[in-house]
């Protein structure tokens, strides 16, 4: 309880007390997380059920519209699967996969990164050269890349079953470079400092003092990074789902269901596209904003 009053009268709090946007995009973002986690308990419909779904329902317009359904708030799409709750379910699998590529981006940038700055030499300059490299290209060509090299690789009956294990990987591959540089340069201060120096004097093994002693200290630009990679990595699922090398057509996401709604885009069908369009851009749009919050909220130079 001390540690959340301390919170709750500190710098960082009463910074997102001052900010309107900030609490708005916290909110958005709390309501799209809890609409996902929920959506077997809160959404109108399950859109999976083939038992429930009934094809004479297929392209019913938005309630509002004179052809509305009052049952189906946002209309429904080619199969008669509500729109409003195959967003909850899609923003499901978007965060989900977003955010375990998120980490695990990050457990393998932040591990390299401490490699490179600490023991330096020949590691660190190959280190560097790969993630020099690999800054040259696009993230989303990067993500391209493995996926189809996954997908080459695994059997043909297995594509489905792993899919969603290898869009993380290739996420993730796209994504560890920007932690393993922040980690590099916070790296190279901390381990010429005084308390690094008596750690050696007194036998602590390498490994030990990176993890025990340096990692806790650059930690604070990797928690920025997270929330800001959060939304490119689904952004990247979106767009690897969009062009239909992300998830299984069974576990759709909003890039998914924005795919699906796109063919109809022309033929009147507007609602089946726009609104898992929306969906997500609002979600992305405030997690940024939280993001930049954040960035600047921890930064000692701008209190």
């Amino acid at each position: 309880m001390e540690a959340v009053r301390r919170f709750l009268r500190g710098d960082v709090f009463y910074s997102f007390k001052q900010s309107p946007l900030v609490m708005v995009a916290a909110a958005v973002t709390l309501v799209c997380i809890l609409a996902a986690v929920f959506a077997g308990l809160i959404a109108p419909h399950n859109p999976f059920d083939l038992k429930t779904l009934n094809l004479l329902d297929a392209f019913t317009p938005p309630a509002w519209s004179d052809r509305g359904n009052p049952s189906y708030f946002l209309g429904t799409d080619d199969q008669g699967r509500d729109v409003l709750s195959t967003i909850m379910y899609g923003a499901r699998m978007s965060l989900l996969v977003g955010l375990i590529a998120t980490l695990l981006a990050m457990v393998f940038g932040v591990t390299l990164g401490l490699l490179s700055g600490y023991i330096g030499g020949k590691v660190d300059a190959f280190i560097m050269r790969v993630a020099d490299i690999q800054l040259s290209f696009p993230a989303i060509l990067i993500a391209l890349l493995v996926d189809g090299l996954a997908r080459a690789a695994l059997p043909k009956e297995l594509h489905d079953q792993l899919a969603i294990y290898v869009l993380i990987l290739a996420i993730a591959a796209s994504g560890w470079v920007r932690y393993a540089r922040t980690v590099r340069g916070s790296t190279l201060v901390e381990r010429n400092k005084e308390y690094v120096q008596a750690a050696r004097v007194i036998g602590r093994h390498p490994i030990a003092i990176m993890f025990t002693h340096v990692l806790p200290n650059a930690l604070g630009p990797v928690l920025v990074l997270v929330t800001l990679h959060i939304s490119e990595a689904i952004i990247t699922e979106a767009t690897l789902s969009f062009l239909g090398v992300g998830v299984p057509p069974t576990q759709p996401s909003l890039g998914t269901l924005i795919r699906i709604g796109n063919d109809f885009l022309f033929s009147g069908e507007w609602w089946i596209t726009v609104f898992p369009g929306a969906a997500l851009v609002m979600l992305v749009l405030a997690i940024n904003v939280v993001g930049d919050w954040l960035r600047d909220a921890l930064n000692p130079k701008l209190r």
